[in-house]
């Protein structure tokens, strides 16, 4: 090692911080080709070992990059390998399932793949669980640019944690040939304070110690001098060149430094080939395999893919090492043949004629197959051969794809299909090879998958299951790309040509489904009908009749019909079991049978359904869209119930995962709508409005139908700002998309209520109208909570005279429901109408248990303005600052001096007024105690 002083200490910093208890760090060295990275990390390993660490290691491989989670598996495959299965699933906890076949620790169990989100919060577990059974840790990464995608982007998400754990993450990577999905290693400090430190070239003192530690103290400054000049300074060509001196036994003075730059050039690109090539035939062909098997290569492999004897291999390799090109035994930890340095497998790699290079890779595709390593191990080898219409590469590439698929690595199983479909495939096995192309792709390029499964269609082949499953995801990926119509359309042109009857009724339900969620269905009242028609004479008996019987169920909720009949039919579609994660199914139907509860005033129920759906994700692994729609629609459940702490808690948490799948994707319009309405109902209105801003929340609306409907909240927002008439043309527009289908319930979608405060001032007439068509419509639903809720909104357009027996009636019904924020604003109402304190306590209260900040405050400055007393209630540790509590005890002692807005919001902490203050005091004094 020379002059690495800056990096060791770097090293040793961060090994003293971590073997001291005092968190870990992200050190990451960068440089390009020769620098001496790997040299370094061998230092690092060496200095981890020797304080204890327990050492994770591994390294990129530029032939491995194609291989899903190669690095993964090195770093964690070691210390969890040869256990027994139920060690395993110990060690893995829930995550066996999901992380173990990314890791080839176990097979893939049937049911649908984990998506990449839930996998690498898989992988971020394992690694945590590691680490801090195993502390203090080191983990080393070398030639981290050539680490394959999916190790490398979970492992560049998992470096920030690195300092909140026991564990020193070391990376090492060429900057100029680091991937995007790898830029987050760039710009971390790390706890030792360190950004990624840059190597430089060896200074000429150097690389002259250097040259005289292997050739004597009597070489000459020119020809260290030239040495320098000749290798640049690059670590690795200087090693080489000083090697090949004393191999030579060239004397070490200024008359032989002309020499030098040809030994030089020998070792680096041609030089290094045609040194490599007077080593003899078959020498040559076993380091040709070798290059191509990449890193850890196994002797006897290598020796198949050459086409040598086990005596000539032994021959081969030994001639290799002596002359640098392989690594010696002892100098790598390793459990095959590596190179001495990347640079060399790399030239002697790209020196391979075209023909035999891709013929290498297809012998070796061979022998990893009949060595037992698997069709995954075989790919990345047929990926480099040419088409030759072989039916043994379209079945291992497609069985290396099923692998990756149900591993989590899609992008890796779509490469694979796409490669055996230019094989080709025989003529009648090209349909299903693109069905399951267009599955690998589904997540990632939903365009192509499109095209691929219409191709599939246009194949002539007769399988009526195949056929039918491709339709199913042809319709699924065109929805969930909001091209509704044209799902409906593609299921709607294959069920009369479907002779199976239970094939033509499942592709009947998706279609209705679809149809359920098209915000612009050209005929939803016809479509109800049928629905209707044929779910009421269905019996339940598969889940094909129970999805059909759920969407009636939501159908019912949708047009109004009463809650009794939703209710009836969801029961039904949910029998005794139904799961939200089957793997040919989508989840929307469990989800929809469980918001009819939530509309019908039983929340406890929805909520019961959404938990065990919420569960189910989690242990798909499903953490991406599934879960962000699992948490989201729960806070929109808490919202209902007037929970509105915990409904923005879990808004947000469905908001982060949304954030993970992508902008302006349905799940994304879900959350930010659920968090908005639960910010205006808490009293945050500017927040809301940032929030609706930062998203672009309201500059174009989803062709699918949500909840609550994006359109209505945007316009609740624009009605809080006190912009009236744009929220008008907003729910007008509302209006004109629902009512044509038969979308009637106001439980579901309030529009007509915030119509009839958007126009109350300018046209009162028709605000009433509005108003008591929705109470009329609440009251044909039946939900108590919907029909509260449009008896409030009427009172506060009607006459005067009207008011108190709407509010009244509204907080009779309300107080019988589950919706406590509803109920909040309808005695607020009331007692604001009548001038009752007591009402405006009981508000007061209300909101205050249901977390509506601005409510309670409102409420308390109208009982306080009319003079009314509030009950005192304990304020938690910490809610007065120490100027508030001294202000609340001296008014409380009576100094006429303290009034004003400052003592009002004091009060309002205590849940008091001022005659109630020294009691209120001394509550607080007890709970902050």
């Amino acid at each position: 090692m020379f002059e690495r002083e800056t990096e060791l200490a770097a090293v040793d910093e961060a090994l003293e911080q971590l073997t001291g208890n005092d968190g870990g760090a992200l050190l990451a060295f960068s440089g390009p080709a020769g620098l001496g990275k790997t040299t370094l990390l061998a230092e690092v390993r060496r200095r981890a070992t020797a304080r204890s660490c327990t050492l994770l290691a591994a390294r990129g491989g530029e032939q491995e990059q194609s291989q899903p989670f190669h690095v993964a598996r090195q770093l964690i495959q070691p210390h969890l390998a040869g256990t027994s299965e139920e060690e395993l699933r110990a060690a893995l906890g829930s995550w066996y399932s999901i992380v173990g076949p990314a890791l080839g620790l176990c097979a893939p169990e049937q049911g649908a793949p984990p998506d990449l989100q839930g996998l690498r919060d898989g992988l971020d577990w394992v690694l945590t669980h590691l680490v801090v059974t195993r502390a203090p840790v080191a983990l080393v990464l070398d030639d981290a640019h050539w680490a394959d995608p999916e190790s490398l982007t979970w492992l560049a998400a998992f470096a920030s944690r690195a300092e909140h754990l026991p564990l020193l993450l070391v990376v090492a990577y060429r900057p100029e040939e680091l991937p995007a999905h790898a830029e987050a290693f760039r710009p971390l400090p790390g706890r030792a304070g360190h950004r990624p430190l840059d190597l430089a070239p060896l200074t000429e003192a150097a690389v002259s110690t250097l040259v005289r530690a292997a050739v004597g103290d009597h070489a000459d400054d020119a020809f260290c001098r030239e040495a320098w000049a000749v290798t640049t300074g690059n670590p690795f060509e200087a090693v080489e060149l000083t090697a090949k001196v004393r191999d030579k036994g060239l004397a070490p003075v200024g008359a032989s430094a002309p020499l030098l730059a040809d030994l030089a050039a020998a070792q680096r690109g041609d030089g290094l080939v045609a040194r490599f090539e007077r080593l003899g035939p078959s020498t040559v062909r076993f380091g040709w395999a070798c290059a191509v098997l990449g890193t850890a290569i196994p002797l006897e492999l290598a020796a198949r893919v050459a086409g040598l004897g086990t005596e000539e291999a032994a021959d081969a390799t030994g001639r290799l090492r002596e002359a640098r090109i392989l690594s010696a035994p002892g100098e790598e930890d390793h459990t095959g043949l590596e190179f001495v340095h990347p640079l060399i497998a790399t030239a002697l790699y790209r020196a391979i004629p075209d023909a035999l290079r891709v013929a290498l890779h297809g012998q070796a595709a061979v022998a990893v197959v009949d060595a037992g390593l698997g069709a995954s191990a075989a790919a990345r080898h047929l990926l480099e051969t040419h088409p030759e219409n072989d039916p043994w590469v379209v079945r291992t590439l497609r069985e290396a794809a099923a692998e990756n698929l149900r591993a989590g690595a899609p992008d890796a199983a779509r490469r694979q299909l796409a490669r055996a479909l230019r094989e080709p495939p025989d003529f009648g096995e090209r349909a299903a090879l693109l069905y399951e192309l267009g599955c690998a792709s589904l997540l990632t390029e939903p365009a192509n998958t499109v095209n691929h499964l219409r191709a599939a269609l246009a194949e002539p082949f007769d399988d009526p299951a195949l056929r039918q499953g491709i339709v199913i995801r042809l319709a699924q990926v065109l929805a969930h790309s909001d091209r509704l119509a044209e799902a409906s359309d593609s299921l709607a042109r294959e069920i009369p040509y479907t002779r199976d009857v239970r094939a033509r009724l499942r592709l009947q339900s998706e279609q209705f489904m679809w149809d359920a969620f098209n915000a612009v269905e050209p005929d939803s009242p016809a479509r109800s009908r049928r629905l209707a028609r044929l779910a009421d004479r269905l019996t339940g008996r598969d889940l094909t009749e129970r999805y059909v019987i759920g969407l009636r169920a939501w159908d019912a909720c949708l047009r109004g019909e009463p809650v009794a009949t939703a209710l009836h039919h969801a029961a039904r579609a949910l029998g005794t079991e139904f799961s939200w994660a089957y793997e040919d199914r989508g989840f929307e139907v469990p989800v929809l049978a469980a918001m009819v509860h939530m509309y019908a005033d039983r929340p406890g129920r929805a909520e019961e359904l959404f938990e065990a759906g919420t569960a189910e994700f989690e242990r798909q692994g499903w953490r991406g869209a599934h879960l962000s729609f699992a948490y989201s629609l729960r806070a929109y459940i808490r919202y209902r119930r007037g929970l509105l702490a915990d409904a923005e808690e879990l808004a947000r948490a469905g908001l982060r995962l949304a954030e993970r799948v992508g902008r302006g994707t349905p799940v994304h319009w879900y959350s930010i709508a659920i968090l908005a309405t639960t910010l205006l109902a808490r009293g945050r209105v500017d927040e809301a409005w940032e929030l609706a801003r930062e998203h672009g929340f309201g500059e174009s609306f989803p062709a699918a139908v949500v909840f609550p409907d994006s359109q209505t909240v945007y316009a609740e927002l624009l009605l809080a700002r006190g912009q009236t008439k744009a929220a008008a043309a907003e729910l007008e527009a509302v209006g004109r998309r629902l009512s044509p289908r038969g979308i009637q319930n106001p439980s579901w979608c309030p529009w007509r209520l915030h119509l009839a405060r958007a126009l109350a001032a300018e046209d009162p007439g028709r605000a009433r109208d509005l108003a008591d068509g929705a109470v009329r419509r609440a009251r044909a639903f039946g939900a108590p909570s919907g029909i509260g809720q449009a008896l409030r909104v009427a009172a506060e357009v009607a006459p005067p005279g009207e008011r108190p027996a709407l509010l009244t009636e509204a907080v009779s019904l309300l107080s019988e429901s589950p919706a406590g924020y509803e109920l909040a604003l309808a005695l607020a109402a009331l007692g604001t109408e009548l001038r009752d304190t007591a009402l405006l306590t009981r508000a007061a209260v209300t909101a205050r248990e249901c977390g509506a900040d601005g409510l309670e405050r409102s409420a308390v400055d109208a009982v306080l303005a009319l003079g009314g007393a509030l009950p005192c209630a304990a304020a938690p540790e910490g809610a007065l600052t120490e100027e508030e509590a001294g202000l609340a005890r001296r008014a409380a002692e009576g100094d006429p001096a303290v009034s004003g807005p400052g003592l009002s919001a004091v009060c309002r902490k205590l849940g008091t007024d001022r005659t109630g203050l020294r009691e209120a005091l001394e509550v607080f004094a007890r709970s902050s105690r």
